[in-house]
């Protein structure tokens, strides 16, 4: 909201002694700015206000800098409407222009609006938006590029030589693997992985966005540094987890290995005069010494590397957990399913216990890992990783009182058991409550327990299911309806279809049911042409004849699971083409991400050029 504003006098003095403190470790130091929320592209004083801020900062020293327009509403104002043809043609010429005022700076980064395939409308190779910033941001300014997603489990080489095709230059990887921002929970202490070495040529660079605390993203930033560092040799490829880490490039786990041997080390270290951490007690020489017969001081033995590993195994990646922590989920459900109805001594009771007994010894092996991380003589980082440690114990601690409870090995948990638990025994907080109460909440669980899946059904569309097409339609308008300015709209075929202005094609409807009652549907016409002759719509004869069938698909939100839609889809498809059709198509809005994702998705669609469209409406086909 302050990109306008120019820094005060102390707040340039730090800037020039952080700038400076870079320089002198080698670290270039970039700095970017972010006036996508409020700015007018087309006004000469907002960008020459743009100008004079990044002019400030190369006054301190600075010689690279970023302009960055992510996460931010893609409508232009009316001023911008009248002076650009697209939101892009704006960006790419306030940068530009910036770019060349500033002197043309050796490093010079974009981050685009639509920073991944994810957010690309409707894929990569197809996005206007990116088409023109390839063609029109000049070729030595960087683009930034978070890959698939927004957080990216894999990055593979097609996808980076794809999207370079698009901006016709190699990008650079903003990579989100290790960061933290979006959940308060979770801790990210796994290697930099599932990027193979053979990006490393096709890149122009990488930057990690790590965890919000600053000390434990020393694994994040070591195996970043041990990846980018990996020689380049033919045929190699990034080693997946219980594979044979023979790669001569890169193994996440030696890489892993290494970062958390060297992290231990610095654990070990005292913290420096002026490290800035809460007030403690200097001891000093006046440590108590217990006497005879009083009650020993509360120690624990120094931290070790297999603690640090199972630190890690505890907070390892977005996409999964380490070894120790899917052997102790896994172990957990096991205990739960088979736990003993009798005390009679069976091999099935003994080998319940065996399994308790182990699972019972990686809790302690938690707890220990606790007190001797809350021991440590480097307090800095400690107060960095205690609030994920302090959560982990507390629910290892829970579990390892239900497995004992369940083994009937003392009296069961007052905690445990109680239908009135204390706060500090449950995971709580407005947020949580809220996802909690949202369809497909538990979906991106990396161990599934308990499934998450529905029951659905497909069955034929009878005359008295035209009321809930209806109310689904209508339903979803509104849902629409609340994510876009509120402007008229232009028709699309289908309406009058899922409105029951024209029915469907005999044989040629499906609706899915779930324990609740109709919650999608899939309708189709064999002649598209009565639909279009309803809104008026006028569309060439080229696109009957290729795609003489219109097709349309709706399911409700609560439909989490994307199966049931996909297999409605092939169903409908199958009956087009049992009537002879060559092919169907689909009209959807620009602003429609998640059906035209759908329909990307199921491969076989693919973006159509038709005359005479409205230009929110694109039309997607396939070819049966």
């Amino acid at each position: 909201m302050y990109w306008r504003d120019l820094y005060s006098a102390e707040e340039a003095e730090q800037l020039v002694a952080l700038i400076s403190a870079a320089k002198q470790h080698n670290v270039e130091f970039i700095y970017a700015l972010s006036p996508g929320l409020d700015i007018t592209f087309s006004s000469p004083k907002e960008v020459a206000a743009l100008k004079r801020k990044l002019e400030q900062v190369r006054e301190f020293g600075c010689r690279s800098f970023s302009l960055l327009f992510d996460d931010i509403k893609s409508e232009m104002c009316p001023a911008d409407k009248q002076a650009f043809s697209s939101f892009a043609h704006a960006q790419v010429a306030v940068t530009n222009e910036v770019y060349q005022h500033l002197g043309e700076p050796d490093i010079f980064l974009f981050c685009p609006t639509d920073y991944c395939a994810k957010l690309c409308t409707p894929n990569v190779p197809q996005s206007s938006y990116l088409l023109t910033v390839g063609e029109k941001l000049l070729p030595v300014i960087d683009i930034l590029w978070t890959g698939p997603k927004v957080v990216s489990h894999k990055i593979s080489v097609e996808s980076i030589e794809e999207v370079s095709s698009v901006l016709r230059r190699a990008p650079v990887i903003w990579d989100n693997i290790h960061a933290n921002d979006y959940d308060p929970q979770r801790l990210f202490l796994g290697p930099y992985k599932d990027r193979p070495t053979e990006l490393i040529p096709k890149l122009r660079g990488v930057l990690t966005n790590p965890n919000c605390e600053f000390y434990p993203n020393f694994v994040a930033i070591h195996t970043l540094a041990t990846w980018c560092k990996a020689a380049t040799h033919g045929g190699a490829r990034d080693v997946e987890m219980g594979e044979e880490e023979d790669d001569p490039c890169y193994s996440p786990q030696k890489a892993l290995s290494l970062a958390l041997s060297e992290w231990l080390q610095e654990f070990l270290s005292t913290d420096q005069p002026g490290d800035e951490e809460p007030m403690q007690t200097d001891m000093g020489e006046s440590c108590y010494v217990p006497g005879p017969g009083e009650k020993p001081l509360f120690t624990a033995e120094p931290l070790t590397l297999d603690d640090l590993k199972l630190l890690s195994d505890l907070f390892y990646l977005p996409y999964e957990h380490g070894v120790t922590a899917r052997t102790m989920l896994q172990e957990l459900d096991w205990l739960k399913n088979n736990s003993c109805a009798t005390t009679a001594e069976t091999d099935k009771t003994a080998e319940w216990r065996s399994r308790a007994q182990q699972f019972d010894d990686m809790c302690e092996s938690v707890t220990q890992m606790f007190d001797r991380l809350s021991n440590a003589p480097k307090r800095s980082v400690l107060y960095d990783l205690y609030n994920y440690i302090c959560d982990i114990k507390s629910g290892v601690g829970m579990a390892r009182a239900y497995v004992k409870t369940l083994g009937g090995w003392g009296q069961p948990s007052a905690h445990l058991m109680n239908d009135d638990p204390e706060p500090w025994r449950f995971r709580g907080g407005l947020s949580g409550e809220f996802q909690r109460m949202l369809p497909g909440h538990g979906n991106r669980d990396l161990f599934r327990y308990p499934p998450m899946t529905s029951v659905y059904s497909i069955r034929p569309y009878c005359p008295e299911d035209k009321m809930e097409v209806q109310r689904i339609f209508t339903e979803m308008q509104r849902a629409g309806e609340g994510q876009v300015p509120q402007v008229t709209q232009s028709p699309l075929m289908c309406d009058s279809l899922s409105a029951g202005d024209v029915s469907p094609s005999p044989d040629c409807a499906l609706v899915l049911e779930d324990d609740i009652g109709v919650c999608g549907y899939a309708l189709a016409l064999i002649d598209a042409k009565p639909a279009a002759a309803k809104i008026q719509r006028a569309t060439g004869d080229s696109v009957f004849e290729d795609f003489p069938s219109l097709i349309t698909i709706q399911v409700l939100p609560r439909v989490s699971d994307p199966s049931p839609a996909k297999r409605m889809i092939g169903q409908l498809l199958s009956c087009i083409r049992s009537s002879g059709s060559r092919g169907a198509f689909c009209e959807l809005r620009e602003n429609d991400r998640r059906m035209i994702q759908f329909y990307t998705d199921l491969g076989s669609f693919k973006l159509a050029k038709v005359a005479g469209l409205p230009q929110e409406v694109l039309t997607m086909a396939t070819s049966l």
